[in-house]
């Protein structure tokens, strides 16, 4: 079967390397998901986002057909959902302990402190 640009195909991982995720659709012909594809957002590790041997849904974006080989994306086949979620998720960093008040109570005794040294040379 030859795939059009526009057309939605689902394909199986076959490899990830750091550039992108190449993948076999059903006709056994190939494909290339460049990470630019993967997420609208920052992709900092494209197995993130797949894993070899998972079935997925992509949109053709190019083709070859002389050589059967597609561009295909990820994002572009799940806009609303941007993509696909993380599969590492990241902790909130706590808020700290001491912020803008706390700056506030010290500065008069930084003050008083710089003003001390000051007389004293």
């Amino acid at each position: 079967m030859i795939y059009k640009p526009g057309d939605i195909v689902k394909g199986t991982v076959t490899g990830i390397q750091p550039y992108g995720a190449f993948v076999v659709l059903p006709d056994h012909s190939t494909g290339l998901i460049h990470i630019s594809e993967i997420s609208d957002g920052f992709v900092e590790d494209v197995r993130y986002f797949v894993k070899v041997g998972e079935e997925i849904e992509l949109k053709v974006t190019a083709a070859d057909e002389l050589h059967r080989q597609y561009r295909l994306s990820l994002k572009a086949a799940h806009p609303k959902t941007k993509a696909r979620s993380r599969i590492r998720r990241y902790e909130k960093v706590p808020d700290p302990v001491i912020g803008f008040r706390s700056l506030e109570t010290k500065l008069p005794e930084w003050i008083d402190e710089k003003i001390k040294e000051k007389n004293h040379d």
